[in-house]
C-alpha cells in the first residue's frame, strides 16, 4: 500500500496530477479545486489510497490526512465508490462534509456531481455516528446535532416495519426521520426508508 508520495508535480489535469518520485510518474486522482495540486514543478506531499478492481487500479490522493480519512469512510457506504467519494470531496471540504452528515443535510451532499438523494441519505444514515466521534475538524464549526422529533403516527408504524425486516431501531428511526414529506402512509415511509438500507 502506498501511504504517501513526496515528489514534483510534472503535469496537471482537471481532477488528476502526475507526480514524479524516483524517476516514476504516478497518476493520481485528486479533488477538483484543491490548490495544493494546481501548480506544475511544485514539490508536494500527497496522501494516497489505492482502489483495486478487477479491471482497474486507481490511486486517489489528498493534501492532508483528514481528507484521506473522509475518503476512507465514504467508500464504506454501499453505492459510493472511489469516483463518487472523490466527487463529494471535490464539492465539500472535509469540515463541510462532516457538518452536512451530522446535521442531516443530505442536500449539501447532493451538490456533488453524480450523487443523488438515495446515496446522500445513505451517507448520512451510515456515517453520522462515526463523524460525530471524530470531533470538530479544522476549517469549519459543527452545528449541534439536530434533535430528532419524536417518531409518531405513520412514521412510527414504518419504523416498526423496518425493525421487523431486521433494521436496528436507531437506524430505522433515522431513516424515516430523514424523509421530508409529512403526509405519507406508513407503507410509503417504509418503502422510501428501506431503499437507504440496500
Amino acid at each position: 500500500m502506498i501511504h504517501y508520495i513526496k515528489g514534483k508535480i510534472t503535469e496537471t489535469m482537471p481532477g488528476m496530477v502526475i507526480i514524479e518520485n524516483g524517476g516514476i510518474g504516478y497518476e493520481v486522482s485528486v479533488p477538483l479545486g484543491d490548490k495544493a495540486f494546481m501548480a506544475e514543478d511544485e514539490e508536494v506531499t500527497i496522501y494516497t489510497t489505492m482502489q483495486v478492481k478487477e479491471d482497474d487500479i486507481s490511486l486517489y490522493g489528498f493534501s492532508d490526512r483528514t481528507a484521506l480519512t473522509m475518503f476512507g469512510l465514504l467508500v464504506t457506504v454501499s453505492g459510493v465508490g472511489g469516483k463518487g467519494a472523490m466527487s463529494i470531496l471535490s464539492a465539500l471540504t472535509p469540515a463541510e462534509l462532516q457538518r452536512a452528515v451530522i446535521t442531516g443535510n443530505s442536500k449539501a451532499i447532493q451538490s456533488a456531481n453524480g450523487i443523488g438523494k438515495k446515496i446522500a441519505d445513505r451517507i448520512v444514515l451510515e456515517l453520522r455516528d462515526k463523524m460525530e466521534k471524530m470531533g470538530q475538524l479544522s476549517g469549519g464549526s459543527i452545528a449541534a446535532p439536530v434533535k430528532q422529533a419524536p417518531i409518531m403516527g405513520e412514521r412510527a408504524k414504518a419504523v416498526s416495519m423496518l425493525i421487523a425486516t431486521g433494521a436496528n431501531k436507531a437506524d430505522a428511526e433515522r431513516a424515516v426521520a430523514s424523509i421530508e414529506d409529512d403526509d405519507l402512509k406508513a407503507s410509503q415511509y417504509f418503502m422510501m426508508a428501506a431503499k437507504m438500507f440496500k
